[in-house]
């Protein structure tokens, strides 16, 4: 994933850290064949022997890895946390409501490893991630790896994967529903009058009108249509095309009303996009896209799950509507297809399901050879937004960044060494600080961790690993 090879239009493209490493080569004047042949970190300490550094790269040892559970930020953040024998750490972060020990697990995999060989790294951890919060572990663990190369080389992380395309990383939000569309409607425009955000995005589910007579069909069998509930059978946990869910043409009217009002209140000039609209088949999205399309859509995001690339090109055929998904897919694999087939028109993943940094700026490298635009989606700690920001800020067709944390009044504290306030009318301005620009404020952390857990607890027991790893034979 992290030195894929990829061809369009008879061209062919080598993506991964090596276009990195050949760049610096020459601006530094060049390497004669003996030093290009040299070991991955030799051959970075030399590309970099001008830059001022904070240790001494080519001896730097990973000798802990320990994670932090944080709470409401808005939702449970596991914060990686690698250390090394040069006494430098780097940061990153699981997937938001994953499961800490898809990163514990790589512990084994990892000590006494030099953290700046990230890609040979990542090839040894790359086999343990998947889709959806199990991609959390390996992406988390990728973020801290470039975090610790970025300081001990004394760059920031933008910098080794390309450098800048733009200063100012624009992002998008969104605001708590309400059953009210003069509600949802105030409650947007405060968004751009008091916060300045020049992006929203509206959740508007059809769970918004399951009480209203006549407005869906099929709806009564599947309770209160909460979207996440994971018991097993439920709505939640039934694909989108197996609830057989129907919207009425009252039910089509009705949640045109929550549009109608967020329009007249913000206006045509604010991009709006939409998302979360619940489970139900293509026909069912087709006709809602093509009604909503007169609010002039930035894009209607998920309406059918991922992986059904045949599904995604009928409704993008059949709307005028941008399509968007990819939050949920693992490596630039999966994103292949939908690509390649062009059946969504957007990209969106996530830094933290993607696989870290460089895998999202490969899936955003190849959506541009094939003229599509990248989103990113992002739901956690500043930790991770700063890691997505460094990937937004090399990607040329990126457009907006995630920013799920507005109303979270401690966000800002999380994190030092940048300057507060992180969001500022509706952008992050990119840390220049080598690394990812940010360190965790710990006392800060400590006082928003997931209830009965500790920071950064001892990880021994993840110190020895009794698998066989390789995957061939």
């Amino acid at each position: 994933m992290h030195d894929k090879t990829s061809e369009s239009n008879g061209s062919t493209r080598k993506f991964g850290r090596r276009n990195f490493l050949t760049a610096v080569a020459a601006g530094a004047g060049g390497i004669g064949l003996g030093a290009a042949l040299a070991p991955y970190e030799e051959r970075v300490a030399y590309a970099t022997r001008n830059v001022n550094r904070n240790s001494a790269p080519s001896s730097l040892k990973i000798t802990d890895l320990r994670v932090a559970v944080l709470d409401e930020v808005p939702f449970t953040s596991p914060i990686v946390r690698i250390d090394t024998n040069q006494g430098i750490s780097g940061y990153g972060e699981v997937r938001d409501d994953a499961d800490p020990r898809y990163a514990l697990m790589l512990k084994s995999r990892l000590l006494g490893q030099n953290p700046t060989s990230v890609e040979k790294l990542f090839a040894g951890i790359q086999q343990f991630g998947g889709h959806g919060r199990q991609g959390g572990g390996v992406s988390g663990v990728e973020m801290a790896l470039w975090d610790l190369a970025g300081k001990a080389f004394g760059v920031p992380v933008y910098q080794m994967i390309g450098g800048k395309y733009r200063d100012d990383v624009r992002l998008y939000t969104d605001t708590a529903a309400s059953q009210d569309p003069a509600v949802y409607a105030r409650r947007m425009k405060e968004k751009v009058d008091r916060e300045g955000f020049t992006f929203l995005k509206m959740d508007v589910g059809i769970e918004l009108i399951k009480d209203i007579p006549g407005a869906l069909t099929g709806a009564g069998a599947w309770g209160d249509l909460e979207q996440y509930s994971g018991k097993h059978g439920s709505y939640g946990m039934t694909e989108h095309p197996f609830t057989r869910i129907q919207i009425t043409d009252k039910g089509l009217d009705e949640i045109a009303k929550y549009y109608e009002a967020v329009r007249n209140a913000v206006g045509y000039e604010i991009p709006l996009g939409s998302d979360h609209f619940g489970h139900f088949g293509v026909n069912e999205a087709i006709k809602l896209s093509e009604r909503m399309a007169q609010y002039n859509l930035a894009y209607m995001e998920d309406l059918v799950p991922w992986f059904h690339t045949d599904m995604w090109k009928e409704i993008s055929r059949a709307t005028t509507v941008p399509t968007m998904t990819g939050e949920d897919i693992y490596g630039l694999e999966d994103f292949k297809p939908l690509i390649d087939e062009r059946a969504v028109d957007l990209v969106h993943p996530d830094i933290a399901s993607a696989g870290g940094i460089m895998p999202t700026k490969e899936i955003g490298d190849y959506a541009a050879e094939h003229g599509i635009a990248m989103f990113l989606h992002y739901a956690g700690s500043p930790i991770g937004a700063m890691a997505s920001a460094h990937v937004a800020v090399a990607s040329h067709n990126f457009v907006a960044l995630e920013n799920h944390s507005a109303e979270v009044e401690f966000w800002d504290d999380l994190v030092t060494g940048v300057e507060k306030p992180l969001v500022r009318k509706g952008f992050y301005r990119i840390p220049d600080g080598p690394g990812l620009g940010v360190e965790l404020n710990e006392e800060a952390a400590r006082q928003h961790l997931k209830k009965d857990t500790e920071l950064f607890p001892p990880s021994d027991q993840w110190n020895e690993s009794g698998s066989w790893d390789r995957t061939w034979s």
